[in-house]
């Protein structure tokens, strides 16, 4: 048996197709399992609503992944992990699934893979949306090297660090440079990007990627300090520059 990564629609459920965003072949495996492992057990049985299930929800195996700790690492113990993996013992596949986009990917899931790895399990990652990749390719910043960082430090003065660092790594190596922040904090930080980051750095804003309210810019800092900030209050994100 095996432990499956589905990816999960972008855009909120209520206005998303999963046939947009999944393939026949994802969506009718996913229509085949009955035991999922998931980030929020609310927002998977919305999706699994969507994809219409064989079966009667509450006949399913919904399990949460373990709560993220201080700098959201897992405090999960190795027997955790194996409680989860349970129905794989028992002869059932597994699906992991996030709340958005893909599993284990700037999400939580990666150590129940490295556990599944661990104990020989097969693991198989389905095509669908990623926001990183997405991002990535609509940017025009260059995907033959590039780096995601994830969330930067809260402080400001942390912050501007690493916002320095970074973007000299991007002129010494060419390198595109992936960051995210929590959506009600988007306004903050993109205040701090464009009075952290050198006036001719290209930086790209990427929110509500594959929804009909979808912003995918790419222009200078100086251009976007010109422009004004966009509107990106409780909008999910990702933040790419390169120097």
């Amino acid at each position: 048996m095996t432990l499956h990564l589905i990816p999960v629609p972008l855009s909120e459920l209520s206005e998303a197709d999963p046939a947009l965003s999944l393939t026949a072949d994802v969506l009718d495996l996913t229509r085949s399992l009955r035991h999922f492992v998931v980030e929020n057990a609310k927002s998977a049985r919305a999706f699994l609503k969507t994809v219409q299930m064989p079966v009667p929800i509450a006949e399913l195996s919904i399990k949460e992944l373990p709560g993220r700790g201080k700098m959201g690492k897992s405090d999960a113990k190795t027997s955790d992990w194996d409680d989860l993996l349970v129905p794989i013992a028992q002869g059932f596949a597994i699906g992991m699934l996030s709340e958005a986009g893909c599993p284990a990917v700037a999400d939580p899931g990666a150590d129940l893979v490295k556990r599944a790895h661990q104990r020989n399990i097969p693991v198989r990652p389905h095509i669908g949306p990623s926001s990183l990749l997405l991002a990535l390719m609509g940017s025009g910043l260059g995907g033959q090297n590039f780096a995601f960082h994830g969330y930067l430090p809260q402080d400001e003065a942390g912050r501007k660090q690493a916002l320095t660092r970074l973007e000299d790594e991007s002129r010494r190596q060419g390198q595109t440079q992936i960051v995210i922040e929590t959506p009600y904090r988007n306004r903050a930080f993109f205040e701090s990007l464009i009075n952290g980051l050198k006036p001719d750095t290209q930086l790209c804003v990427a929110a509500d990627l594959t929804m009909p309210s979808q912003l995918l810019m790419t222009q200078t800092v100086q251009a976007w300090k010109k422009a004004g900030a966009p509107n990106l209050d409780k909008r999910p994100a990702v933040f790419l520059f390169k120097k």
